[in-house]
């Protein structure tokens, strides 16, 4: 595995970084980036790793504290080209495989271990989702995790059915001779402003790792990502105990703001979560969230409270006793 340095104070205050070479890709050096509190960690075997969604990377220090709180190490994963990750030379989010982040999960496992977890549970919201289902269906490491907790995976494009069937196939055999093809993301910006504090929204980010106009997103990328949807669709077998949590409905016009972000899914369609979760393997529990944001956990305060009730009855009952 390549060398790894030594932790350094993060961007975030009272959190550390640990950059993570990887091997060079075709665009050339990769790394991935390993966070954490500086603080004492619990004292327990227990660890967390949390995987972002697209267009984002780890900022949400509530989520850390909770997970600490509940006697859980705490640690998020920056994927390649994402966030701290991302490289000069590197364009935002782009892979052409999402085997390609198993790298960066393979190392940040073995880290964690390396530091005493012994316990590990895998947290992930959206693409995130999508990728640690697959990464424990088939990654390298899988064994390590002993439970996964998602939030609002992303499971299937949220899309007309006429696009995700005919175009969508189209532009995924595209993506294998024109990888580098780039398309604007046809996301809401309505929900990157229900978000960020300049906006409507009561949290502080990087706009420049997160935009409120997302990343836009190439052939090569979107090949991937419905290569992933493909294998969701005809079923994983994932044997870890798996709780999947997603907003109770989903925006169903476009805006470029509305209050309905702030209580409904404003990225994907639940329809879709509800559908495709069972298909991830046999322990799935499905649990619908009144009133939440496409992430959960930068819902409204009292929705947040709901989705940690939820989450933490789960895990506790999922994993065994101390």
């Amino acid at each position: 595995m390549p060398a790894a340095n030594a932790y350094l104070p993060d961007v975030l205050e009272g959190f550390e970084q640990l950059f993570i070479e990887q091997l060079a890709d075709y665009e050339g050096p990769v790394r991935c980036t390993l966070v954490r509190p500086q603080a004492p960690p619990p004292a327990t075997g227990r660890a967390v790793l949390y995987v972002h969604g697209f267009s984002d990377y780890f900022f949400q220090q509530e989520l850390a504290e909770q997970w600490q709180q509940h006697g859980f190490r705490f640690y998020a994963l920056d994927l390649r080209k994402y966030g701290r990750s991302l490289l000069p030379h590197q364009r935002a989010n782009n892979v052409r495989h999402l085997g390609e982040y198993f790298a960066d999960l393979d190392a940040a496992l073995s880290q964690l271990q390396a530091e005493g977890a012994r316990t590990i549970v895998l947290n992930a919201h959206s693409t995130g989702g999508l990728i640690a289902a697959l990464y424990a269906d088939g990654g390298t490491r899988r064994a390590a995790v002993a439970a996964l907790v998602l939030n609002s995976p992303f499971l299937e494009m949220n899309q007309p059915w006429l696009l995700r069937r005919v175009a969508l196939p189209v532009i995924t055999r595209l993506g294998a001779v024109a990888p580098n093809f780039s398309l604007p993301a046809r996301l809401p910006w309505g929900y990157g402003q229900s978000l960020h504090r300049q906006h409507h929204g009561e949290w502080d980010y990087n706009l420049i790792w997160k935009p409120i106009e997302v990343f836009p997103v190439n052939f090569g990328w979107l090949r991937a990502i419905r290569q992933g949807h493909t294998r969701v669709a005809r079923g994983l077998q994932v044997q870890q105990p798996m709780l999947v949590l997603h907003s109770a409905r989903t925006v169903r016009r476009y805006h470029p703001f509305s209050d309905e972000y702030f209580g409904a899914d404003g990225v994907l369609n639940v329809q879709h979560i509800r559908t495709l979760a069972p298909r991830l393997g046999p322990q799935v529990t499905v649990c619908a969230i009144e009133g939440g944001m496409h992430d959960l956990v930068l819902s409204r305060p009292e929705v947040r409270a709901e989705v940690y009730r939820v989450m933490f009855g789960w895990v506790q009952q999922a994993l065994p006793p101390l």
